[in-house]
């Protein structure tokens, strides 16, 4: 299997990782996995045009170069992966449990609807 498709393959799984954590009651970490599912399809499509990054914040700006600037997609999943970042940041490194559960339907919602958009994307590139 190549990269781009294991990368995918993991997506769907951190996805379905933050289904059975919202269902629990682990809104901290339900965020941070919908935020990670991003972040692999993301890397995907940087796959496509033979981009790679070293850092979190580097697959952020060279997605947002890459396909939202030129916009190859829509602005708002720039920004839908901007926020993810955030919550998956406070929801790791801050103490107690600070992601509300509407905050993580909402993320799992928006990541879901992500990681479909990106494999339309995938489909088409």
């Amino acid at each position: 299997m190549n990269e781009i498709a294991d990368l995918i393959q993991k997506a769907r799984r951190f996805l379905k990782s933050a289904e059975l954590l919202l269902a629990d009651g682990d809104f901290d970490s339900c965020v941070s996995r919908c935020y990670y599912a991003m972040f692999f399809m993301a890397e995907a499509a940087l796959l496509t045009k033979g981009f790679r990054a070293s850092s979190h914040k580097g697959v952020i700006s060279l997605f947002g170069e890459q396909f939202i600037k030129s916009k190859l997609l829509r602005e708002e999943i720039g920004k839908v992966l901007r926020r993810a970042y955030d919550s998956r940041q406070k929801g790791d490194y801050t103490t107690g449990f600070i992601v509300s559960e509407r905050e993580a339907k909402e993320t799992l919602a928006k990541a879901k609807d992500f990681v479909a958009e990106i494999e339309g994307y995938l489909k088409r590139a």
